[in-house]
């Protein structure tokens, strides 16, 4: 099943291929699903008993719709500050009603007398219980908020880097990160100071894994760089970072600025690089500069007659609704980056 996110394709998990693969599941395939670390996995099998249905040769395990659908349970209710060892005497003094129903028949064309195979429905898309308003999100936002509320470095690392590495760092953003970000920001909004180190937390890893999975920024040629800048004041870099990640990972030079970069330091990074686009982030309208954008737009390089401008990119929600000659406001990540390869690569 294709699927597209803004100008960038991606694979989505075909529903039969899903429903085949739940009933050989590894211990790191589980872990990646779930939003835990294998060793919190292991953890449970060895102290509560919450292991496999089957196991092969040696300590191998092979984890079945069964055992997913008890530790989606389990990590459920330890999301909700229940402790691991009260938690897993519920999970396993109960049935799962998300598999009662699938055990009360066996497969069609199972011969007479086979047990039954429980059926899964596509978790490609996912309704996450995580104490989060995901609501119909791709099934790895669901993984990562779990990392991030549970404040798990090991697995939320692993798991953004899996997301980038699978999907491409635009589509990561655009159908894991953000989601799950909105979703942390609405909790905090919500609950008074409750989960601020949460959002702390994923914000930082989030940046971590862009620099480790975005490749060495590209030297490319006089006049093709691209200058990204918080205007003063602002200090939201985050999506900066995922621009300029998206922009090395298509081999277009960026230098990158970061949070409320002064007036006069903006004019001169601009004035010292000649870059063919700039991008000035503003979360907020009390940032948002429309004189600032006009004047960088108007500034000129070049030998006579050979004169240049930068294209001024408006980057945020802060400039909605401002418009200017020789400035474009990109409404979305896939559209910063066409906007980018439009100049660049002329």
């Amino acid at each position: 099943m294709r699927r597209k996110v803004g100008d960038v394709s991606l694979t989505g998990d075909d529903r039969g291929e899903d429903t085949r693969r739940v009933g050989r599941l590894t211990t790191g395939e589980l872990a990646r699903r779930l939003g835990v670390a294998p060793t919190t996995i292991r953890s449970w099998d060895s102290r509560y008993g919450l292991g496999p249905s089957v196991r092969t040769g040696g300590r191998h395990r092979r984890w079945t719709a069964v055992d997913v659908a008890r530790l989606e349970r389990m990590c459920a209710l330890t999301a909700t500050g229940l402790p691991p060892a009260e938690a897993a005497r519920l999970v396993l003094g109960e049935a799962s009603p998300a598999v009662s129903e699938s055990l009360a028949e066996p497969s069609a064309g199972a011969p007479a007398g086979a047990a039954p195979v429980p059926r899964v429905a596509n978790r490609q898309r996912s309704r996450a219980r995580t104490g989060f308003q995901l609501g119909d999100v791709r099934q790895e936002c669901r993984g990562v908020a779990r990392a991030a509320l549970r404040l798990d470095a090991a697995a939320l690392d692993e798991l953004l880097g899996a997301a980038i590495e699978e999907h491409g760092l635009v589509a990561a953003w655009t159908e894991v990160i953000m989601p799950t970000l909105q979703a942390v920001g609405r909790k905090w909004e919500s609950s008074g100071e409750r989960y601020v180190e949460v959002e702390h937390f994923l914000s930082w890893h989030i940046s971590g894994a862009l620099r480790r999975h975005a490749p060495p920024v590209a030297a490319g040629r006089p006049g093709a760089v691209t200058v990204l800048a918080c205007v003063p004041a602002e200090n939201h870099t985050l999506p900066l970072e995922v621009l300029a990640a998206a922009l090395a990972e298509r081999s277009l030079p960026v230098r990158m600025f970061g949070g409320a970069l002064p007036v006069e330091s903006l004019v001169e990074a601009v004035r010292r690089t000649g870059p063919v686009a700039v991008g000035l982030w503003s979360q907020s309208r009390t940032t948002a500069s429309r004189p600032l954008a006009q004047h960088v737009a108007s500034m000129e390089w070049g030998v006579r007659g050979a004169r240049r401008k930068p294209v001024v990119l408006l980057l945020g929600p802060g400039w909605a609704g401002q418009s200017a000659p020789g400035v474009q406001h990109p409404l979305s990540l896939a559209q910063a980056v066409m906007a980018v390869e439009s100049v660049a690569l002329r």
